[in-house]
């Protein structure tokens, strides 16, 4: 089988928790080999459940294929290692908060003069620099300073308060725009032999997310009637057909069995049809409304109208279609197997895949520190000293 297009390349990884964590499975996934710096109470990722012999399965599936090592920063003699290893590596990803990195001797600028071609991503809440810089952030904070959650409210009427944050879309679109930069810092070396210092800020990830919120917040455009991307009832349940140009509102009133709705005045231009948006929802379920959501679906397919019944996760890793593309990876840890989802897109003639283990904190410590040149003895005096801790 033909190796990763990273395969060759080395990754000093310091990120933690999930932005970070997921850029860099990324750069394992396409063969690069990425060491994970730890503490000695490891990834606060490592105690989230599902937890199985103490292992979770979460952590996992964001650091699956990197090597654990444990080194105390706080100590010379653990950065020494470090600038050991970034010496010969090609990229370092953090997430620290801003100046974390610098307090430990092991900033862009120092670690650069050693390796200029190093390619170095920061990612953090609002920026290395500014006003904000130094503000502590996680992505449901993220979430409620960018506007994100004020914005998906105006979209469920008659409520006031935010929406509960469990999905980190912060950290995963902020983990997936490094992994780009990266790709693009590469790219640009491999033209002029430089690196680059990236600086990813989830703020400005989050008002990428909002092409209309960030033009409507500039200029007066009225709301629609109700929001046009919504739940339709059915007999059973709900459907969402997404109606979003002139051919899938004809299909959608021709899967209805209601042509003439295309022609009535209330619907016929995008405009009329805006500003009557909840008219026409309350004629459509009144037909969805006598139909299972599975009929409904099946005339919304034959009339060619993009739409999905809402279904659960458990549900969706079933789908014949992940199984066709090979979606899902396995990979053991000491509490067993699990599965983890592979990165979204294929190569042609290169495998991209999720590696099949996820370390142990500190598991590759001897090995790590034993390829950079420390003998074993060497080691041994660390590990006994406090500075790095064998797995």
């Amino acid at each position: 089988m033909a190796t990763g297009p990273l395969n060759g390349m080395r990754v000093v990884d310091f990120t933690t928790t999930i932005a970070g964590p997921y850029c860099t499975r990324m750069m394992a996934d396409l063969g690069a080999e990425v060491i994970k710096i730890e503490t000695d109470e490891g990834d606060m990722m490592r105690s989230r459940p599902p937890l199985r012999d103490g292992a979770s399965s979460s952590f996992g599936q964001l650091n699956a294929g990197k090597q654990s090592i444990v080194l105390d920063l706080k100590r010379p003699q653990a950065q020494e290692i470090v600038r050991r290893l970034v010496s010969t590596s090609d990229f370092l990803v953090e997430n620290f908060r801003p100046g974390v990195m610098q307090r430990f001797t092991l900033d862009y600028t120092t670690v650069a003069a050693a390796n200029p071609k190093l390619i170095y991503c920061s990612i953090s809440g609002y920026g290395q620099t500014g006003p904000s810089s130094g503000l502590a952030a996680y992505a449901p904070a993220i979430h409620a300073a960018s506007g994100f959650d004020m914005a998906h409210l105006a979209y469920q009427p008659g409520r006031e308060r935010p929406d509960n944050c469990g999905i980190y879309i912060a950290d995963i679109v902020s983990g997936t725009y490094a992994f780009g930069a990266i790709m693009a810092a590469l790219a640009h070396r491999h033209m002029t032999g430089v690196g680059q210092h990236i600086d990813v800020s989830m703020l400005e990830t989050m008002l990428t997310l909002m092409v209309g919120e960030v033009q409507t917040a500039q200029f007066d455009v009225p709301p629609p009637s109700r929001p046009m991307f919504g739940p339709v009832k059915t007999k059973d349940g709900y459907i969402m057909p997404a109606v979003a140009s002139e051919k899938t509102f004809q299909a959608l009133c021709i899967g209805a069995g209601h042509p003439e709705w295309s022609i009535d005045q209330r619907f016929a231009r995008y405009g009329d049809r805006r500003n009557n948006w909840g008219v026409f929802i309350d004629l459509l379920e009144t037909w969805s409304g006598e139909l299972t959501t599975a009929e409904c679906q099946t005339a919304f397919d034959v009339a060619g109208v993009p739409s999905s019944p809402y279904r659960r996760v458990k549900e969706v890793l079933a789908d014949p279609q992940l199984t066709h593309r090979g979606a899902l990876a396995e990979v053991h840890d000491k509490g067993g197997s699990f599965k983890v989802v592979n990165p979204p897109f294929r190569f042609s003639g290169l495998p991209v895949q999720v590696s099949g283990f996820s370390a142990g904190l500190g598991e590759h410590t001897r090995d790590v520190l034993a390829s950079a040149g420390y003998a074993a003895d060497e080691i041994e005096a660390m590990a006994e000293a406090g500075i790095v801790r064998l797995g």
